[in-house]
């Protein structure tokens, strides 16, 4: 089977590994990641001219890719240069819109995210939830004969959320606190009245959000899909970014191998290179095989995301965040053990990828919800 990418992929790779290399090294990306907003504009709006934003979608959308293995490869490429960008909402956010959204909702969201002139993000989770996907708790309500909605409700760590432009949210309108029957999803302007946002700095950079909607009005056009069925539209949306997470953390994992393989062959104790200990070797010829079995995980799910059975596609991702998990927290950890005191600094660029890669298990869901997921799928396929 080949695995190796269509020319156009790799000249896209290529293309976004020269721009990061060029103007979002490690100093520009900490300035931007550690600062107020979060992320750079300027820097978003670059990566959208260069067509990664457009790549995450079809053709049919506006874009020029859309399949798995587009997505993985920009992701793969961000991952790698560490980028703080708000790519990953713009892809959960815009999958949704363009799978079930009205001619007006595309045109309102999609050609301003591929066009890096708005950000958008999914409000999910909720206080006091483990990434119980069906576990809404907030409300959405009709206002009146109008046709419009009300919506009542917290969400936590809302990824950029206290800048997003566009929200996408989870309201129940009908059934129960944990049923997938009854889950409603809306487009909300990150300025709605009613809408209080508390914003703060993530530990790997970025800015995530407390949100709080009070008697939020939005009118009848906010609602995207169905009444009561956005459940499984969230999860293909959802699957996306999955995906694209697992392909971010094998690029941070192919950098932080590629940096401690160069420490241990120029750092010298009883003068010869500590590379060549054979406790060290050891630990990093595990270390090499555990990473390449994160990476065929990853392209098993991009194998399988654009399938139509539900149950294969599911399992594939889960396998694929469920290793990266695993791998991701061994490879931060065995990276700067061997590094010693030095790997803990921060003028070091592993210490910044070794925090990202920690954090990406803990991004839509952790190796242990994950695992139980699997099994789940595993027992109904």
């Amino acid at each position: 089977m080949n695995f190796e990418h269509t020319e156009d992929r790799r000249m896209l790779a290529d293309t976004l590994d020269r721009f990061i290399a060029g103007q979002a090294g490690i100093e520009q990306r900490n300035h931007a990641a550690y600062g107020a907003q979060g992320h750079s504009p300027d820097l978003y709006r670059g990566f959208a001219e260069l067509g990664a934003i457009g790549a995450l979608f079809t053709e049919a959308d506006g874009g020029f890719g859309g399949a798995g293995f587009d997505v993985s490869v920009v992701f793969e490429r961000l991952g790698r240069g560490l980028v703080a960008e708000p790519l990953l909402g713009a892809l959960v956010v815009g999958r949704a819109v363009a799978a079930a959204g009205s001619a007006a909702q595309k045109d309102a969201v999609l050609a301003p995210l591929m066009a890096g002139e708005a950000v958008a993000a999914l409000a999910h989770d909720e206080p006091g939830g483990h990434y119980e996907p069906t576990r809404v708790a907030a409300t959405a309500r009709r206002a009146g004969d109008g046709g419009g909605w009300v919506i009542d409700g917290a969400k936590g760590v809302v990824l950029f959320g206290d800048s997003a432009g566009w929200l996408l949210v989870s309201a129940r309108t009908g059934g129960g606190s944990f049923d997938a029957a009854g889950i409603s999803l809306f487009l909300v302007p990150g300025d709605a009245a009613g809408l209080t946002r508390q914003g703060h700095g993530r530990i790997d950079g970025g800015r995530t959000a407390e949100l709080v909607f009070t008697n939020v009005a939005v009118g009848a056009d906010a609602l995207l899909g169905a009444e009561g069925e956005g459940a499984a539209l969230l999860e293909r949306a959802v699957g996306w970014g999955l995906l694209a997470l697992c392909a971010e953390a094998v690029g941070a994992m192919d950098v932080a191998k590629e940096h401690t393989l160069e420490y241990l062959r120029t750092r010298k104790q009883f003068g010869v290179p500590i590379g060549s200990f054979q406790a060290l070797q050891h630990r990093m010829a595990d270390l090499l095989l555990e990473v390449e079995q994160a990476r065929s995980a990853v392209i098993n799910a991009a194998a399988a995301i654009d399938g139509t059975d539900r149950a294969a596609r599911e399992r594939a991702l889960s396998a694929a965040k469920f290793s990266i998990g695993r791998i991701g927290t061994l490879v931060a950890e065995e990276s700067i053990q061997m590094h010693g005191g030095i790997g803990m600094t921060w003028e070091l660029p592993l210490a910044h990828y070794a925090k990202r890669l920690v954090m990406i298990d803990h991004q839509l869901g952790d190796e242990d919800h994950h695992l139980a997921r699997y099994i789940e799928f595993s027992q109904s396929a």
